[in-house]
């Protein structure tokens, strides 16, 4: 019997996996989808360990953020992450940067553990399990009747992920494992699947998708049609400014697409009041607050940007509240031949689940989408206000054409949310991209200073 037959019952012992602690807790930061790079992991628990296939373990841990647990006994602040580990007896030179570690003691010992993502031949197996409706333990596959994914499609792992991690099938399909697990249903399913029955054509729909029901019920992977010899719209915007050409058109067509998707949206999920601003308003300045506290370099513009959010508190109510896609810009939307499709719907993965599913003013996502034609533009020297500017205007010109009302005259909505924008852009830019940082600073003097 070799060393891994004990993988073959349905659940590993938490025993076996105990071992793997010590490895876990060095790699996992160094991953590019690892949320606490700025906070040490002080523990490292398993949540559910089962066996996907022999070779292969589906692991739920959480990685904890503080060493003091929360009242009543809850779990220590952290978060809970999907992991997909191969264990062999012998370590294979083609796995390179998949290599996790070899485990020194435990039931483990002796084994080596890799990711099994960037293993061509589980990534496979795992197409298998997706092909086909079942079950392993508390792990649930399930899909589209109408839909058959053909087998023996050659995986490959995308290298442009940050969040989650994402396997294309023979350029045909494309699966997104999402790796920061929260209970409830993903939007990046819910969402493309009520759009689907809508009818509508610019969002891929779910072929075959994967969930757990232990610890808690949670979406843990998306199967969607690849749009081969699609580019995304950050690509695009980029060599129009290296070639000198304008995107006016395109950024004109990107308003109509993204109207088209609010309308779908606001018919297959409920639609709220208008009449929120002053709460929007409120949580606004307390973001602002909490970021400018993390940045110094925000605390001269807190009065002018302070401004914006009170204008919102007694301006027009605009829209009413709708599911939106809460993270849009030019890196979540693609151009296949002369239509664009909007793709991740997942929403700022830091938010809550709850938040992300919740109604928002569709102006957020327009405020988002205007904020990535400043970045874009902002990537070349001497920057280009004027492209951004011609960008800004095609947009919400298309946006109106489609929706039947102009984002530009709701002016105190757009610059509160854009503002609220670039406040998280400079929070996020300071923890993660510092050279970045003067990017969405500009915009905060604008803002601040003009109420642009």
């Amino acid at each position: 019997m070799t060393k891994t037959a004990f993988l073959r019952p349905r659940s590993a012992p938490a025993e076996s996996m105990e071992s793997l602690a010590g490895l876990l807790r060095e790699w996992l930061p160094l991953q590019r989808w690892f949320a606490g790079k700025d906070r040490p992991v002080t523990d490292l628990g398993v949540l559910s360990t089962t066996e996907l296939f022999p070779g292969c373990l589906h692991v739920l841990v959480h990685a904890a953020h503080g060493g003091v647990p929360a009242p009543g006994g809850a779990t220590p602040a952290g978060d809970c992450y999907q992991l997909l580990l191969g264990v062999r007896e012998r370590p294979s030179p083609r796995l390179g940067k998949a290599l996790i570690g070899t485990v020194r003691d435990g039931l483990l010992a002796g084994l080596t553990v890799h990711d099994a993502l960037q293993d061509p031949r589980a990534a496979q197996l795992l197409l298998e399990r997706l092909r086909r409706p079942g079950t392993a333990g508390p792990l649930h596959f399930e899909g589209d009747p109408a839909q058959e994914v053909p087998s023996g499609l050659v995986p490959r792992l995308l290298n442009a992920e940050q969040s989650n991690s994402s396997l294309v099938y023979g350029d045909e399909y494309i699966l997104k494992v999402f790796r920061r697990i929260q209970p409830g249903v993903n939007p990046d399913l819910e969402v493309p699947g009520a759009l689907a029955r809508q009818g509508c054509h610019r969002v891929p729909a779910p072929v075959a998708w994967m969930r757990t029901t232990h610890p808690f019920k949670a979406t843990l992977g998306v199967l969607q049609p690849y749009l081969r010899n699609a580019a995304d719209g950050w690509t695009l915007a980029l060599d129009a400014l290296a070639s000198g050409d304008d995107f006016t058109a395109q950024a004109h067509a990107l308003g109509r697409a993204t109207a088209d998707v609010h309308l779908a949206l606001s018919s297959a999920f409920p639609v709220g009041a208008p009449g929120e601003n002053g709460r929007t308003a409120a949580a606004m300045t307390e973001r602002l607050t909490a970021a400018a506290h993390a940045v110094p370099a925000l605390q001269p513009y807190v009065p002018g940007l302070r401004s914006a959010f009170a204008a919102l508190a007694t301006c027009d109510a605009g829209p009413p509240a709708q599911r939106i896609h809460g993270d849009l810009h030019l890196g979540q939307v693609l151009r296949a031949g002369r239509e664009w499709f909007v793709i991740d719907f997942e929403g700022e993965p830091s938010r809550p689940l709850s938040e992300r599913r919740s109604a928002h003013s569709p102006v957020r996502d327009i405020a988002g989408m205007l904020r990535s034609f400043d970045y874009a533009a902002r990537q070349r020297r001497p920057w280009r206000p004027e492209w951004a500017r011609r960008c800004r205007e095609a947009y919400c010109a298309g946006y109106a054409a489609r929706a039947g009302w102009d984002p530009r005259k709701k002016h105190g909505l757009l610059r509160a949310y854009e503002t609220d924008r670039a406040v998280y852009e400079v929070l996020y830019e300071a923890r993660h991209r510092p050279d970045w940082l003067p990017v969405p600073m500009a915009a905060i003097e604008r803002l601040a200073v003009r109420g642009d």
